[in-house]
């Protein structure tokens, strides 16, 4: 069938190019309006923190609160008293404001007076707004922004004042700079690829291909995106990671097509039978490539969280645009530009059916010393992978996950340096019972060492609500568990960032495990499928262990541990995203399962043509090894060009994954897998009998008779 579809594509050229270029500027136009409609995930229904939310959201009377610092003037200044209360007439009468709360008078008149408003050294006072309830997110950006500018005309009554507004427009300006960052980083990566491709493919005709297909993959990721907004709330951050993964899967499934269909033309076939050889054989591996990474990111499906099952329903979409892309239009541009493609020659020492190239004499270096290669490299990856014993899981906060020069970052450090009263996060009760007996209960958490702070009972229409303020942030899972553990009469709930915290630890506790299940068993199925064997599924999944560990100890050392701050221009947050390892567990096993596709899909066709097992091996090294190398280059190149950008999740997704996928083309591919291999034998074929006589059955459906262990 892959066959047919290549050849298809190709003799329909001219079709199904213009097809996609009609979805290209459709996919663009819906795209355009993508960013507008991202919008904050909210966490899981079945958390405890996440219900008590919602019940405040429910029962409060206003809506999202935008929170300004005016700074450089004292707290007890007659201009600052006036400049202030004149803010409030305006914001009342002319905005859609439910609130504005600033210092009282007295607190601002006197030295000796407490009010959580005023700056510790009485140079500086906040203010809340808070927005009318029931807005939508398109109203209530647009009212906090013309608030925002209100705020900033202090300045004009207080000259050498200095204002900083943050609060709900930190989700407005993520937004932003998370679309910034994405066009940056395909400005970034696309002309590198395309040169490196050049050199590649020596000529441009060939190097176009795939970058074309990327192109198509991108606006046909953003669409998907764009459609899936409708049904799910999707995060700012999706943004970026799906459009990563889209634009180096697209490079990288081109790629290999491009490579083969050179390949077939310098052994003598025409045009229009290297399309259709390519769709056979290629195809085929591509085809298992994306269904493998569609499997590893449906993993992701398995959270509650809505934020993974966005990251994981929008990445399968994503990936299938990519294996579309890669069928369907590479084959097509390869017709059109048929004559301009040079068939396969000597390059860089390896030329294509030449088998004692600079891969195979990897290969025979690591099966001449196949237990010492095994047991050194298996040793270095582990090694490499220690600095995750010690990861420590954050979660987001204006002052880590946004970048020092957005105005809502600097609002929220001035807060957490002058303001203490504001620099721990409250841990919040929300209950059912009276006031009266909330307060009653309250009264026995005053004057604990990690208790700050208690506020007064509020009550929200059938809810009392009360703040317990953490000495120190780094007692707040402490103070959640111990309010858990004594709760007030009647039913109640914990909330606040804590005890998301604490929540989104237990959901990756407890399905977590099952993720891993549901990815393991897929690749397993889709590798048994594609090779016939039992065992060289299960080593793949070992060695796809190792690459993911050296990802997981290279977001702590660079990013939890701060090395390489300066490089990457962050500051070290002092933990990893709570949500990132899973999401790099999704994507980095994904990607690394795609090159094991690679490199056994080529030793499974020798194997199958009568070579002997580790011949195939060195012989299918030699000939995918200068793919698997080109692709990895391109999809690392993709990867450090999300590092570009400002906002540190990017950072530490791209920085992963790119370790991941160097380690994974070099150490494990080149070394480990011929080592391992060798250790195999004629093993590495093995399967039950009647698993064999399924894999034989569907071979021969296939038209591809298989040669298993006998």
């Amino acid at each position: 069938m892959l066959a047919r579809t290549g050849q298809w594509c190709f003799d329909h050229r001219q079709a199904v190019v213009s097809i996609w270029a009609v979805l290209f500027v459709v996919c663009m136009v819906a795209a355009n309006e993508i960013t507008d409609r991202l919008a904050p995930a909210p966490a899981a229904d079945s958390h405890e923190s996440a219900a008590g939310l919602n019940r405040i959201r429910e029962a409060r009377s206003h809506g999202a609160e935008v929170v300004a610092v005016v700074d450089g003037v004292p707290a007890d200044s007659p201009q600052l008293f006036s400049a202030l209360e004149r803010v409030r007439t305006d914001l009342a009468a002319n905005y859609r404001v439910a609130q504005v709360i600033t210092p009282t008078p007295e607190a601002m008149g006197s030295r000796h007076a407490n009010d959580r408003l005023v700056a510790a050294d009485r140079d500086a006072v906040a203010v809340i707004v808070r927005l009318q309830k029931d807005m939508s997110q398109s109203d209530a950006e647009a009212v906090a922004s013309s608030v925002k500018d209100r705020l900033h005309a202090i300045t004009t009554d207080l000259p050498g004042s200095r204002v900083l507004v943050g609060g709900v427009l930190a989700h407005h300006e993520a937004r932003k700079q998370v679309a910034a960052d994405t066009r940056l980083s395909e400005a970034i990566a696309l002309p590198i690829t395309l040169v490196v491709m050049v050199v590649f493919f020596r000529g441009l005709a060939g190097a176009v291909v795939p970058v074309l297909a990327a192109l198509g993959s991108i606006a046909g990721g953003l669409a998907t995106l764009f459609a899936f907004t409708y049904f799910i709330d999707v995060e700012s951050a999706v943004l970026s990671v799906t459009t990563v993964l889209g634009l180096g899967l697209a490079i990288d499934y081109s790629l290999l097509f491009v490579s083969r269909f050179r390949e077939e033309r310098a052994v003598g076939a025409t045009p229009r039978e290297a399309a259709r050889r390519t769709g056979a054989t290629a195809g085929r591996t591509v085809l298992f490539s994306g269904l493998v990474v569609s499997a590893a990111l449906a993993g992701l499906l398995v959270f509650p969280s809505p934020v993974l099952v966005s990251i994981g329903a929008a990445g399968v979409g994503v990936v299938m645009v990519a294996l579309a892309a890669a069928l369907t239009l590479t084959p097509a541009v390869l017709g059109l530009l048929r004559r301009r493609i040079r068939p396969a020659r000597h390059q860089l020492g390896d030329a294509p059916g030449q088998d004692d190239g600079h891969f195979a004499r990897l290969a025979r270096f690591a099966r001449r010393r196949a237990v010492l290669v095994m047991v050194g490299v298996a040793a270095l990856l582990l090694v490499a992978g220690l600095p995750l014993l010690h990861m420590t899981l954050v979660y987001k906060s204006h002052l880590t996950v946004l970048p020092p020069n957005l105005e809502s970052r600097q609002a929220a450090e001035v807060t957490v340096e002058r303001f203490p009263s504001l620099r721990s996060e409250p841990v919040i009760v929300v209950a059912t019972a009276d006031t009266g007996a909330v307060r009653q209960w309250a009264r026995q958490w005053r004057g604990r060492p990690d208790v700050a702070a208690v506020g007064a009972t509020e009550s929200m229409g059938e809810f009392t609500v009360v703040n317990v303020t953490p000495r120190e942030a780094s007692a707040a899972e402490a103070v959640v568990k111990e309010l858990r553990a004594n709760r007030p009469p009647g039913q109640s709930w914990v909330t606040g960032s804590a005890a998301e915290l604490l929540d989104l630890k237990r959901e990756l506790v407890t399905y977590g495990p099952w993720a891993a299940v549901v990815v393991a068993l897929a690749t397993l199925v889709l590798l048994f499928f594609m090779t016939g064997s039992l065992l060289l599924p299960v080593k793949a999944l070992a060695m796809n262990a190792m690459s993911l560990g050296v990802a997981f100890g290279a977001l702590v050392f660079v990013f939890q541990d701060g090395h390489g701050a300066g490089l990457l221009g962050f500051t070290p947050p002092g933990g990893v995203e709570i949500w990132l390892p899973v999401v790099v567990f999704a994507f980095s096993f994904g990607l690394s399962t795609d090159y094991e596709v690679f490199l056994l899909a080529r030793i499974k066709e020798l194997y199958d043509s009568g070579m002997e097992s580790d011949r195939a091996v060195e012989v299918g090294l030699q000939r995918s090894g200068r793919i698997i190398t080109a692709a990895a280059t391109l999809m690392t190149i993709v990867f450090l060009s999300f590092a570009a950008g400002k906002m540190i999740i990017t950072k530490e997704l791209g920085v992963a994954l790119a370790i991941a996928v160097v380690v994974d083309a070099t150490l494990v591919r080149c070394l480990l897998v011929p080592a391992t291999m060798t250790v195999l034998g004629r093993w590495n074929w093995w399967a039950p009998a009647p698993l064999r006589r399924l894999h034989d059955d569907l071979s021969h459906v296939r038209g591809r008779p298989a040669r298993q262990l006998r």
